[in-house]
């Protein structure tokens, strides 16, 4: 489960973390309201579960009524990488000199949880962990004992934070690690932590996700989840429709599968190949046709995607049956929306190959070949 941002900061801010004044919104006028009561200048910001979002037009800086009016208007309603904005938080806008990166996830390798502090925030850490593993300081917590002190300063010092905030971020860093312990977390960060130049230290973003299978512990947050499926996206609301495991993610290649190590193996060659998934589904064991041309619904309504890759091996799920459902589903359009190629092993594969419809899909003997051919048409629609 994802709180939103204006619902992680509420949960850090409860917790002693400081945060910027701010409100929800659900009009202009209610933006507007917010932004005069606040002082201006204030940040509006879509509350929807997309990163990158300034980047996307999802958040705009003001500093009167009219830019406020402007900017609320321009950000309701609009489509941000698939999720209508029916919300915006309005913040008090920050004063910063510097800005830093602090989060806590699970280390699976190590088999513990992490403490990770950087100067770098900002930014996207992910990018950064790629391009500078070291400007990433990491402190491994046996979860027995929780976070010590000594490791929270050692996280914050070997980060190489200013020695004058050095003790607030320290701070941050134990409440953020005990909220996620305390609160089944699966990620928490604030990205950025900003730096003021009077070295006061706030949560400018928040990210807070939390373990769907120990959500029965935790019915503060249940209710949160419930308050936000207004932002929920209209894949996410097919997905729970058509009840499929389904992750959208920022590339533009579809990937549809049985079984989640096979969509993972999936997404994995397409990075490979020099592809960027868009995806994760997996239609499960067994699919019969109706379900395999539900995913390819599912995948067509996704913009990003510009071709789609099907990974099926047959073992309760027969190949015939995945065939006869890619035939149905691509049979309904007259122009086919995304190149779609289709790799069937396993159970009925043979008999699933000579039912499919080349005039409609592109078949490949080898997953490797799979997906080097949805990468290469991938490429071709960006070209």
């Amino acid at each position: 489960m994802r709180l939103h941002e204006y619902q992680a900061k509420q949960v850090f801010s409860d917790a002693g973390i400081p945060t910027p004044a701010s409100e929800l919104a659900g009009t202009v006028d209610e933006a507007v309201a917010a932004a005069e009561e606040i002082g201006y200048p204030v940040a509006i910001k879509a509350q929807v579960h997309v990163g990158g979002r300034g980047k996307a037009g999802g958040i705009e800086l003001v500093d009167d009524k009219a830019e406020a009016e402007e900017a609320a208007d321009d950000i309701l309603g609009m489509d941000l990488k698939g999720y209508t904005v029916d919300r915006v938080l309005v913040e008090e806008a920050v004063d910063f000199e510097n800005e830093l990166y602090v989060g806590v996830t699970m280390d699976r390798g190590e088999g513990k949880p992490v403490a990770m502090v950087s100067t770098r925030g900002g930014v996207n850490i992910e990018e950064v962990a790629e391009e500078d593993p070291d400007a990433i300081a990491r402190e491994h917590i046996d979860p027995a004992f929780g976070m010590h002190p000594y490791q929270a300063r050692k996280a914050v010092y070997d980060a190489g934070v200013d020695r004058e905030i050095a003790g607030d971020v320290a701070s941050v860093l134990t409440t953020l690690y005990q909220l996620w312990d305390d609160r089944d977390g699966a990620d928490a960060e604030i990205n950025p932590l900003m730096v003021t130049s009077d070295d006061d230290v706030i949560a400018a973003d928040a990210v807070f996700n939390v373990d769907e299978d120990a959500m029965f512990r935790q019915p503060e947050l249940q209710e949160m989840e419930e308050e936000g499926e207004f932002a929920e996206s209209e894949l996410e609301r097919k997905a729970d429709e058509y009840g499929f495991d389904y992750v959208r993610l920022s590339g533009n290649v579809g990937i549809i599968g049985n079984g989640a190590g096979l969509v993972m193996t999936t997404l994995d060659l397409v990075d490979y190949y020099g592809g960027e998934p868009a995806n994760f589904l997996d239609v499960g064991g067994g699919a019969k046709a109706d379900r395999i041309a539900n995913a390819l619904d599912m995948v067509f309504s996704d913009e990003n995607v510009d071709s789609v890759v099907f990974n099926i091996f047959g073992g309760i799920t027969r190949g015939d049956e995945v065939a006869k459902g890619i035939n149905q589903a691509l049979e309904q359009f007259d122009e086919i929306p995304k190149p779609v190629v289709v790799r069937l092993a396993g159970t009925n594969a043979t008999e699933g190959m000579e039912i499919l419809n080349e005039d409609l899909v592109t078949v490949e003997e080898t997953l490797e070949s799979a997906v080097q051919r949805a990468v290469d048409y991938a490429e071709e629609v960006e070209a």
